[in-house]
């Protein structure tokens, strides 16, 4: 498929995802900027803007992801792969503590790392909005 995504998908895509990012779990009524869709595998690794291939992510989730599919942990021989909200359930790799997101996965491990989800800000941010009854 083109990269261009229709309306129509996009539309598909926010309501798959209760309308929140689906790595931070953060709704897009609490984004300071609009959620985005993201290819989960890239076009440049051969993903398409199909539907099963789209996922619904803050702009701080998709610039931080970009094209990845994996990183390292420990060391240079540790390559693990990035959580895929297609395939996995995000309660089954993360739980979130005071507004921290903890890993229960290596691959939550990796997701972390990547994404940068517990940047100070972040944290502060998921931590208001328990606060207020509106994350997770």
């Amino acid at each position: 498929m083109s990269r261009y995504v229709s309306r129509e998908i996009r539309v598909k895509v926010e309501e798959r995802a209760n309308f929140r990012c689906e790595y931070r779990r953060i709704h897009a009524d609490d984004s300071f900027l609009p959620l985005q869709i993201e290819h989960i595998i890239s076009l440049k690794h051969g993903g398409g803007s199909e539907l099963e291939n789209l996922a619904l992510a803050c702009p701080h989730c998709n610039q931080n992801k970009g094209t990845d599919l994996t990183t390292f942990l420990e060391d240079y021989q540790d390559i693990v792969p990035l959580y895929h909200p297609r395939l996995q359930v995000w309660f089954d790799h993360f739980k979130v503590e005071d507004g921290e997101i903890i890993a229960k996965t290596r691959i939550a491990e990796a997701t972390i790392k990547l994404l940068k989800l517990n940047e100070a800000e972040r944290l502060i941010q998921r931590s208001l909005l328990m606060s207020i009854g509106r994350y997770p």
